[in-house]
């Protein structure tokens, strides 16, 4: 772990000023995640910018929906009433990641900007393009197990790792930015995450000066019927091998409006726009729900050893849909 300077900002100004004089500079909350990377000397920063003085706080109900500050802690916004009431793959999603303990440390914002676990990123003795672009990409014929069968490319199969993201993806949350000058924009959270094409080491579309404020959920049908359902190696404390954010509209039995995001299998949060849309004027049935999950793997594209992810995937899917259904 490499030397380091540390900074507390007690404003946005201060810190994304400090992030615009030096990009080499890590913004910090909880930790939970940059600093593992720091002591594996995955990163090496040389100034840390804590930021929980910033006021990017609060989760309230807005006119269109749901307000969470970036500052807020992933324990606090999954046992929420109004998470757990209105939106509840949200809840659902905060409380099956990690544990208790780093989910009362972890922030709203740090969470949505985790970097994956693929062993070989995690690990400076291997090759890595998203580590070191233009090294090269072992996972490709190497172990591949957790990693993803949708969104990858030659340079990169790293999965995508969070769970929050999912969900929110799922129920179309979008991401308020802000940066150096004081200008906040507005980013789909289905757009923040980037693929990784043949820059893989570029994850999301935030700027060295831009901070992440707030995430905004919009109020629906679907959203107040929904689901998380995640899939694993071990019952807790386990990244997911494949997981489903999920969220239906059902009047009169036939589906109305329909959401589902796929976690551990691709290489940024996964909307299966195309099940969606399969769903949506059909009744709520196994069978419909069957089709829908095929559609949401076409294209995929399994290494060696993740094949299994292509079926396992369908049945979490229909499994899902099932439960919030039942």
């Amino acid at each position: 772990m490499n030397n380091f300077s540390y900074t507390q900002a007690n404003t946005a100004k201060e810190a994304t000023g400090i992030r615009k004089d030096n990009a080499q500079a890590a913004f910090i909350a909880g930790g939970t995640t940059l600093l593992d990377l720091m002591k594996l000397n995955v990163e090496q920063h040389p100034q840390l910018v804590d930021i929980n003085m910033v006021p990017f706080k609060g989760i309230s109900e807005t006119p269109d929906g749901l307000r969470i500050g970036s500052m807020e802690r992933m324990s606090d916004v999954g046992e929420n009433a109004l998470v757990v009431q209105q939106y509840p793959a949200i809840s659902e999603a905060l409380l099956l990641a990690a544990s208790p303990q780093l989910r009362n440390m972890a922030s709203i914002g740090g969470n949505l900007m985790q970097r994956t676990r693929c062993s070989y990123f995690r690990d400076t003795a291997f090759p890595c393009n998203k580590r070191e672009p233009g090294s090269g990409c072992p996972a490709q014929t190497g172990d591949n197990r957790n990693l993803a069968i949708l969104g990858g490319s030659q340079a990169c199969i790293a999965t995508y790792p969070g769970d929050l993201a999912v969900a929110l993806v799922a129920l179309d949350a979008v991401v308020v930015l802000e940066n150096s000058k004081g200008k906040q924009r507005r980013v789909p959270l289905l757009d923040f995450h980037l693929l990784p094409g043949s820059t893989p080491q570029r994850e999301t579309v935030l700027d060295a000066d831009e901070l992440i404020v707030a995430v905004t959920v919009p109020a629906a049908a679907h959203a107040r019927k929904s689901h998380y359902l995640k899939v694993r190696d071990r019952a807790s404390y386990a990244f997911a091998l494949v997981s489903a954010a999920v969220g239906l509209d059902v009047q009169g039995g036939q589906i109305r409006s329909a959401r589902i995001a796929l976690g551990g299998v691709g290489t940024k949060p996964w909307r299966a726009m195309e099940a969606e849309k399969l769903l949506v004027g059909k009744p709520a049935t196994e069978a419909s729900f069957r089709v829908a999950a095929a559609a949401a793997v076409r294209g995929a594209s399994p290494r060696e050893h993740n094949r299994f992810k292509v079926d396992m995937v369908q049945k979490t899917i229909v499994r899902a849909l099932q439960e919030i259904t039942a």
